[in-house]
């Protein structure tokens, strides 16, 4: 009876440490990101960031490779989107976890030798297997820089971090068909505007089979998905790495592209 009361005592003490190492893994997180923020913001002028719109707008459409461009495009154009997204991830009990926390998803925060050993069709094997074949690496995004409102760069950067995931999820190559797919989703779930851009001009350079299977077959999976499917920035992936992905996709409303 007394070892069973001894063993009641300790509950308390183990759960607040518990607690105590969690909250430090979540001030931890959070520290990382305003630090990098701090560290690689630029504040702009009202003309500087008009002027930085367009040329980097118009280079992106001109050349869709060159990241850094869109990237500052995003920056740049997408405030109110920015706001959309953050609201509707303030909505959800995990977005507003992830919210909270800030988790970061790169070689530093993920172990990819867990991810690797994990199950086919886990969401965790599947993004690592996407990156291996790919020869994608996480730590390829760029930081944010442009944007003045701390929350809002911090989904920014989320929404960059998790694109190679959204590629993995909904099975789709880093090729111009499978990335103006992916674009056409996003664009319509979080409406930023280099993603509905990216979706409308990157269709021009489709070579003409791949333009032909873009009509009949991936735009209208792709519409289809943007407008139905629950927000994917509302996934907190790192929680979920042992998560089937046909269950993913049952919770989250996706249907595979045939």
């Amino acid at each position: 009876m007394l070892k069973h009361c001894m063993t009641y005592s300790l509950l308390p003490k183990i759960l607040t440490v518990e607690y105590k190492q969690c909250d430090k893994t979540v001030n931890r997180m959070i520290n990382t990101f305003h630090a990098d923020y701090e560290s690689n913001h630029i504040k702009l002028s009202p003309f500087q960031r008009i002027m930085l719109s367009i040329g980097s707008s118009l280079t992106s459409i001109y050349d869709p490779s060159r990241g850094d461009m869109i990237a500052i495009f995003g920056e740049t154009t997408g405030d109110a989107a920015l706001n959309y997204m953050m609201n509707k991830m303030s909505t959800s009990p995990e977005g507003q976890e992830i919210l909270k926390e800030k988790p970061r998803l790169n070689s530093k925060s993920v172990d990819f030798a867990v991810l690797e050993s994990l199950p086919e069709n886990t969401l965790g094997k599947v993004y690592y297997d996407f990156l291996k074949k790919n020869k994608v690496t996480p730590d390829s995004r760029l930081p944010v820089q442009f944007i003045d409102d701390i929350e809002l760069a911090y989904v920014m950067q989320r929404y960059r971090e998790i694109h190679d995931l959204t590629h993995a999820v909904l099975k789709q190559p880093t090729n111009m068909l499978g990335e103006v797919t992916v674009k056409w989703v996003e664009g319509l779930q979080t409406r930023l505007p280099m993603c509905i851009t990216g979706g409308l001009f990157g269709a021009v350079r489709l070579r003409p089979k791949q333009r032909l299977m873009y009509v009949q077959r991936n735009l209208p999976w792709a519409i289809k998905t943007g407008l139905t499917s629950e927000f994917l920035m509302n996934a907190y992936f790192e929680k979920r790495w042992e998560q089937t992905l046909d269950d993913f996709y049952r919770e989250f409303k996706i249907t595979e592209l045939q």
